[in-house]
């Protein structure tokens, strides 16, 4: 149990300290905004410094003048949004089986078109002992592995649910698809980053067999012309801000490793650490504006092939701003970038300051306290009859449901 009385003895200052880091804030953002508005005046000079020489952090490279500032069109009103989320149940010792639930919660809202809305999930019960440890054999933890499984899930039913609405099945329907694509553009939305970072940790096999099948599924919504977009609200990313180090940077050539060996938010030219892009980009867009469009540097993404490279803007959606991720294949198709921008914000706004289909993505998958109960009391009836004996949980789990307060 919480107890309320401690924890207001420790919290009288923080009123104090939070006024503090607000006044840092306005200091850190006026130098950024100032390295900004001197950085765009040799911007094609930093850029080639950024690609030629060796930096110790990751640096997105701008696309468009960092003075961009683009209003973006609101949605028409015929309209399709797809996504998915998952969630799951962890498996455990203490259960009466040793396995794991992947739930994929599925959302097609069509806007305009007097048609039926899906929402609903897609569960898969994960039981067999190779499909149980075969992560192990990477020293990879069976908890870890559920949840790097879980992103494949959601990216292939997304790829699903994108090739069953373009109508990419059989030549009648793909003719049908044609007419329909030109009058109703469809998105694919996830929650999240497209950039898997944790893939830099994994052994390569392991990552062949999260990776592979994700590329697979974009390579599906590329073909069924559906645009895709990774949406992050609360952004903590800096790879923006980071470009403008090179511009505070004290020596004529970066050189991390030469000039600042073993430095990292100590070198000379992070001079407004820990701001992070959200923070600046606030200051700079209006309600419904996009900055300029960045292409991410992370090391992982050599892996992603040439059509698959991650992009990123900044956009204003009225209630924060929001990094919004594409595949390079929309970001150089206009019509799709043009498309994917506008019903992004439009589904912020039908949402209140969130895609209202990733938030029913979101309701769909989750697995509560109800469905957990249920999961495995249907997994004991199983069991049972299969003439399975002493089943339920450890004594350890039964104890710890009660109590005796």
């Amino acid at each position: 149990m919480l107890d309320l009385s401690k924890i207001a003895q420790q919290m009288q200052g923080i009123s104090h300290h939070l006024a503090k880091e607000a006044e840092a804030a306005k200091v850190r953002i006026a130098i950024a905004t100032q390295l900004l508005n001197q950085a765009h005046l040799q911007q094609s000079h930093l850029v080639e410094q950024l690609q030629t020489n060796n930096l110790g952090f990751a640096a997105a490279v701008p696309i468009e003048p960092l003075d961009t500032r683009v209003n973006i069109n609101p949605a028409p009103a015929a309209h399709t949004v797809i996504a998915t989320d998952g969630s799951q149940i962890n498996p455990s010792h203490h259960e009466i089986a040793y396995c794991y639930l992947l739930n994929i919660g599925r959302v097609v809202l069509h806007y305009g078109q007097s048609r039926f809305p899906l929402l609903d999930s897609q569960p898969e019960v994960i039981y067999r002992p190779e499909d149980l440890y075969a992560s192990r054999q990477w020293g990879i933890r069976t908890e870890e592995w559920m949840g790097h499984r879980r992103t494949v899930s959601e990216a292939v039913v997304l790829a699903e649910l994108g090739v069953e609405v373009s109508g990419r099945r059989g030549k009648k329907s793909r003719q049908l698809s044609l007419l329909q694509r030109l009058a109703v553009p469809t998105l694919a939305m996830t929650d999240g980053s497209l950039i898997y970072w944790f893939l830099d940790q994994l052994p390569a096999p392991a990552r062949d067999q999260i990776l592979d099948p994700i590329l697979a599924a974009w390579e599906q919504l590329r073909d069924a012309q559906v645009p895709m977009v990774g949406y992050l609200s609360a952004s903590r990313s800096s790879e923006a801000l980071n470009f403008l180090r090179l511009q505070s940077c004290p020596h004529d050539q970066p050189d991390c490793q030469k000039h600042c060996e073993g430095q990292t938010d100590g070198a000379p030219c992070q001079v407004f650490s820990p701001l992070r892009d959200v923070t600046l980009w606030a200051t700079l867009l209006e309600p419904g504006q996009r900055g300029p469009l960045f292409k991410s540097s992370a090391d992982i993404l050599q892996l992603y092939g040439d059509h698959h490279q991650i992009y990123f803007c900044h956009v204003h959606v009225g209630a924060e701003i929001a990094r919004v991720e594409f595949p390079e294949w929309v970001v150089t198709d206009k019509k799709l970038f043009d498309a994917a921008l506008s019903l992004t914000l439009t589904q912020v706004q039908k949402g209140f300051g969130y895609p209202v289909t990733l938030a029913e993505a979101h309701n769909q998958a989750v697995v509560r306290g109800g469905d957990r109960s249920r999961f495995f009391a249907l997994l004991e009836q199983q069991m049972i009859r299969a003439g399975l004996q002493n089943v339920g949980t450890s004594y350890k789990e039964a104890r710890k449901r009660g109590s005796i307060a």
